[in-house]
């Protein structure tokens, strides 16, 4: 499958990406990080949501190793989006990411990558995505992450809604690859 790679500029900070989003209807509505108790809901939400079988390590990393950003939406007690992300350092991305990025980075320059953002169907056009969305380049902005100069992802060129999403929320298409996606088996 072809995938589309986006990049949101040299400064993730912008504030074009960081209105507030109003939720509609959704007052009971809480972030909180995901913790091992979540596996299993975790991976039945992205077994539905997403074109990619993760290995049962994903989801045991996702749900409690604190190098990843794994932040949930809960309404009334159930998971219904999830933004999953980490930080890495320029010079450990592999060719093909370091491609699409700017070559003014350093090998020091610290880079976010959203794995996953996903929400609930019946939820969806809500907010909940650029909620999630916020609070992950909130956490990038702070001092802590002086270092982050750029977001970026991968993204299905069939997924038109994640790509709608995206667009307006002014990342930027870089090349696209093919066949980038390798199916995990348990």
């Amino acid at each position: 499958m072809a995938g589309i790679n986006w990049y949101a500029g040299y400064q993730i900070n912008k504030s074009c990406m960081t209105k507030p989003v109003p939720l509609c209807g959704l007052s009971n509505l809480q972030l909180r990080f995901l913790c091992p108790t979540d596996l299993e809901e975790v991976r039945t939400l992205c077994q539905d949501w997403f074109p990619i079988d993760y290995p049962y390590s994903w989801y045991e990393d996702i749900t409690s190793n604190p190098r990843f950003y794994s932040l949930a939406a809960v309404y009334n007690g159930i998971i219904i989006g999830l933004i999953v992300a980490e930080i890495k350092s320029y010079f450990k991305l592999n060719r093909e990411d370091r491609g699409i990025l700017s070559q003014a980075f350093n090998k020091q320059t610290e880079l976010g990558y959203i794995l996953s953002l996903g929400v609930s169907k019946e939820q969806r056009r809500n907010g909940i995505a650029s909620l999630l969305l916020d609070n992950l380049i909130a956490h990038l902005t702070t001092v802590d992450h002086v270092d982050c100069k750029a977001l970026f992802l991968h993204v299905l060129t069939t997924n038109s809604a994640a790509i709608h999403f995206y667009e307006h929320r002014n990342f930027r298409l870089k090349p696209q690859y093919t066949s980038y996606l390798i199916n995990f088996h348990n």
